[in-house]
């Protein structure tokens, strides 16, 4: 097993492998195979697991694979839902999927300024979740989202105790000032899309330059036992970027530009 580097999700006080399983990839396979990658991910040394309603059976797999062995590992899941109703059964449907009865980090999917007072207003989402928390069907709560302006003001809220944000050779801003409010309000910053969502395959200067910011945690979407493997060696060396590989990655980051697919879907129907 390799043995990774650890980090505390800021005032969750949670300790997490500095790289989790990202639980998107595994929808595309059979149930077999998408339990022996995830069964990989836990020989390599992963503890923090991500998944979410909106990931098919996801859930279901992840489940399967963790059975017998819950202890030590953190389970992260998430819900678009908006209203208290369709968020309460929406947790309720993620743990009997995983087949646990607490998961540890339940968080706002993709919260937008438009969606915000309905999920925070009498009725919404929000209530559900702290219902949930105080009944100890979750234990903390956080948000995920794709714009920085959600993300900022949210990450400053008091209830809030995770943040989940695109951050990568690319899309690098929230080093500017998102990372840095996260840090003044003790969020842990789960990293997603590290690899701009699948733009390059160069895992070494994705994660490099990562090391570099040895307080976030990042949850690449993982299709393989290969996939894994490697990053969590290039993980666990600590290394970051130097020299030829930071000129690499800034042609990178020239060619792609700003505004690019990610093939998230997150955009459809898309436009283009």
């Amino acid at each position: 097993m390799t043995t990774l580097p650890t980090r505390t999700l800021g005032k969750t006080g949670l300790t997490v492998s500095a790289v989790g399983f990202g639980g998107i990839p595994i929808m595309r396979h059979d149930h077999d195979t998408a339990v022996a990658v995830v069964t990989a991910a836990l020989n390599a040394g992963v503890t923090f697991i991500d998944t979410a309603i909106g990931y098919g059976d996801s859930h279901t797999k992840i489940g399967a694979a963790i059975a017998g062995q819950r202890e030590g590992l953190v389970i992260a899941s998430k819900s678009g839902a908006s209203t208290q109703a369709d968020m309460a059964r929406d947790i309720e449907t993620s743990r009997a999927d995983l087949g646990i009865d607490t998961i540890d980090i339940f968080q706002l999917h993709g919260v937008s300024l438009d969606s915000w007072p309905t999920i925070s207003g009498p009725g919404g989402a929000l209530e559900a979740l702290i219902e949930a928390k105080a009944a100890g069907t979750i234990n903390h709560i956080g948000f995920s989202s794709h714009d920085v302006d959600t993300a900022l003001q949210l990450a400053r809220e008091p209830i809030f105790e995770t943040v989940q944000f695109p951050f990568n050779l690319v899309t690098h801003e929230p080093a500017d000032e998102l990372i840095p409010v996260a840090r003044e309000n003790n969020l842990g910053f789960i990293v997603m899309k590290p690899m701009c969502g699948g733009q390059f395959d160069d895992a070494d200067l994705a994660f490099k330059f990562l090391n570099g910011y040895p307080d976030l945690v990042a949850i690449p979407g993982i299709e393989t036992a290969g996939e894994i493997e490697q990053i969590a060696r290039i993980v666990a060396s600590g290394e970051t970027l130097t020299g030829a590989e930071l000129a690499r990655a800034q042609e990178i980051a020239d060619r792609l530009g700003k505004v690019f697919c990610r093939r998230c879907g997150y955009c459809q129907p898309c436009p283009e």
